[in-house]
């Protein structure tokens, strides 16, 4: 998973279009899990953090124009 440090040097663009991938990669996630078997639960954990440290820096980025 992506570190914090790795995240702040991508532009807007290219963060919303990672969180978009994770979302979707959780969407699919979420299905196996109530379709039957998920060969790594682990990665719910995973996903939900990396989408928030994406959004932790989002909203920094935003402050910082704004501000």
């Amino acid at each position: 998973m992506a570190k914090a440090i790795e995240l702040r040097n991508l532009s807007r663009e290219e963060l919303l279009q990672k969180e978009k991938g994770l979302r979707e990669e959780l969407f699919k996630l979420n299905m196996q899990r109530y379709g039957g078997r998920v060969e790594k639960p682990h990665m719910f954990s995973l996903i939900k953090r990396d989408i928030a440290r994406i959004q932790t820096i989002l909203n920094a980025k935003k402050e910082k124009t704004n501000g």
